[in-house]
């Protein structure tokens, strides 16, 4: 099959330079850069019908993803029908074959019905003269049409295969003349019909068997190719005899060269020597220094290695040396896309790391700081303030202005007094008596007295409360003196009441008299307020001097 050998060779030609292939070396690619027989179409007889057709791609699989490009399969050889092409499995074949262009096709065709029933030689020299007078050539020219109608007329025609041997009725030994015109007649209808491109491969076995297969060659104009079908057997004991015997595997390489043809191996396989992987490895190793067109190693018991199981050894052989070395397209696929998903282990970049951002947690929110915001804002002391002029409220002992009359005076006050202390925080209320002020007024004006008492509330109170609180009540029944606040009440009390604003010079006043006494009574401003303010109390300093000429007694 000329034409996909041509573009097989087209495509190893197109790696080489200009230079190579003008010299013919780009063939003579060395061979420890590629695997053996990686170049030559191979293929292996698995069944003669669809099962065969789908077993390829298993077989492909099994080889390691080998590119399997031969489909070989058999006409029936008991009816003329048959070997005019007239089964159905042919189609599958064909079909096989158009769907790459480097595949090729190889059937082997029956020169005669009945081509397996033992007949005797008289009967076969008979047939092989009446095909040799061209009674028999309408079947093949309808089997050269069905294969074009087929759109397969490149296939390979193994036409009359094993002629030298004893087994068919379409061998040449009983008349090899004859039969050389028989095959002549055979090729030369099948060319004749309009668009075929066949390859005709004449196919003797291995050895001199019934007649030695050089005397039945039909002439190099009706053959393409030299084949030999060649199993484990006799004669010939090793490998090597079966190199070497008479009609062996050298004499077919070297008579094909003589005749300028191209080489093949239509069957081989194991056979009377059972399992022997030194047979399939020297085979195989032939086979990849001689370069056939092809070859189909026979896939049953016991020839097999694939479909048959017990040859395990040559099997073994078999498959390790067309498995193809080079990591081509079909091992590193399964490989590589695999690991790659499961390694991502993914789970180690489980970035669980960012779930850390407990950041979150950032106490900032609780920053406190709320809480000093408010408490500052406390400004609310100014209100106290306002209630320290109620301290004024001393004044409630300036009511005695009813003592401006002698009563005052009397010891009577000083008793009241006492309980004055737990007054002063009920008396928060009674700064409305501030109407008595008016009638401080009017009976006397003690001008220094009146803003003693208002200043000790606001913000002295400290200073003052040290001194005077060493001072015992007792003299606190002086307090008669208070007369002398009313007198220069009258003119102060009023400005008093702003005297919030001058505290500073309230601590001024020049020191009491010797004879004096300072009265201070406690201000409860609540839990919350004293702690601001601090311990606050209102004090009233009562001068009982002789020389003032106030003591009536």
């Amino acid at each position: 099959m000329p034409r996909p050998r041509r573009r097989l060779a087209s495509t190893c030609i197109g790696t080489v330079t200009a230079g190579l292939l003008a010299t013919g070396a780009a063939l003579a690619t060395p061979e420890k850069d590629r695997p053996e027989g990686s170049d030559i179409a191979m293929g292996a007889y698995l069944d003669y019908g669809p099962p065969g057709v789908a077993r390829i791609p298993y077989l492909s699989s099994w080889l390691g993803g080998k590119n399997i490009r031969v489909g070989h399969t058999y006409l029936p050889g008991d009816k003329w029908a048959g070997i005019e092409g007239r089964v159905s499995f042919l189609e599958h074949w064909a079909e096989w074959r158009r769907a790459e262009d480097d595949r090729m096709f190889v059937l082997n065709v029956p020169m005669q019905e009945r081509n397996e029933d033992r007949v005797p030689d008289h009967q076969v020299a008979q047939l092989i003269r009446a095909g040799a007078e061209g009674q028999y050539d309408r079947h093949f020219q309808r089997l050269a049409e069905r294969l074009v109608e087929l759109g397969v007329p490149d296939t390979v025609i193994v036409l009359g295969w094993e002629m030298n041997g004893v087994t068919y009725t379409h061998r040449c030994a009983p008349d090899p003349e004859n039969w050389k015109v028989y095959w002549k007649r055979i090729v030369t209808a099948m060319r004749a019909v309009p668009g075929q491109e066949f390859t005709f491969d004449f196919a003797p076995n291995r050895g001199v068997d019934a007649i030695g297969w050089t005397k039945c060659y039909p002439g190099d104009d009706v053959v393409d190719v030299v084949g030999m079908d060649s199993y484990d057997q006799g004669p010939g004991q090793t490998f090597d005899d079966q190199i070497t015997q008479p009609y062996g595997l050298q004499h077919q390489v070297e008579f094909a060269k003589a005749h300028g043809k191209s080489i093949s191996y239509p069957e081989w396989g194991l056979f009377r020597r059972g399992d022997n992987p030194e047979y399939v490895r020297r085979m195989l190793k032939w086979i990849a220094e001689h370069k056939p067109l092809y070859h189909t190693i026979t896939d049953y018991c016991p020839h097999g290695v694939w479909q048959c199981k017990q040859n395990p050894e040559s099997s073994k052989a078999f498959r390790d040396a067309l498995t193809p070395e080079r990591p081509g397209p079909v091992v590193p696929t399964p490989v590589v896309p695999t690991p790659v998903v499961p390694t991502p282990v993914v789970p180690t970049p489980v970035v669980p790391t960012p779930v850390v951002p407990t950041p979150q947690v950032p106490t900032p929110q609780v920053p406190t700081p709320q809480v000093p915001t408010p408490q500052a804002p406390t400004p609310e002391i100014p209100t106290p303030t306002p209630v320290v002029p109620t301290p004024v409220v001393p004044t409630p002992q300036v009511p005695k202005p009813e003592v401006p009359t002698p009563q005052v005076p009397k010891p009577e006050v000083p008793t009241p007094q006492v309980p004055k202390p737990e007054v002063p925080t009920p008396q928060v209320p009674t700064p409305t008596p501030v109407a008595p002020s008016p009638l401080v007024p009017a009976p006397v004006t003690p001008s220094p007295a009146v803003p003693l008492p208002v200043t000790p509330s606001p913000l002295v109170p400290t200073p003052e409360v040290p001194e005077p609180d060493p001072e015992p009540t007792p003299r606190p029944s002086p307090a008669v003196p208070t007369p002398q606040v009313p007198a220069p009440s009258p003119v102060t009390p009023s400005p008093v009441v702003p005297s919030p604003l001058t505290p500073k010079p309230l601590p001024q006043p020049t020191p009491p008299p010797v004879n004096s006494k300072h009265w201070c009574v406690p201000l409860n401003f609540g839990e919350w307020l004293s702690k601001l303010v601090g311990k606050q109390s209102v004090c009233i300093k009562l001068d009982f001097g002789g020389e003032s000429g106030l003591w009536p007694f």
